[in-house]
């Protein structure tokens, strides 16, 4: 890089202008994470409740 007399470079604002366009995009993934994280728990929950549920049907079923 060449650099010329007498030039001060004060300030570089493409990092300034760049995050008002990427913080809406981390903003939406982290909203797609949180909703996605909160789904498959609950997916788990239910899927935990309907094996208890259906341990106790066979359970009964063999006992008369």
């Amino acid at each position: 890089m060449i650099r010329a007399e007498n030039v001060d470079i004060l300030a570089d604002h493409s990092l300034l202008l760049a995050i008002p366009a990427f913080l809406p995009a981390v903003a939406l993934v982290g909203l797609v994470l949180f909703i996605a994280m909160r789904d498959r728990r609950a997916e788990k929950r239910e899927n935990e409740g309907a094996e208890t549920e259906s341990a106790r049907t066979d359970r009964s079923e063999e006992n008369p």
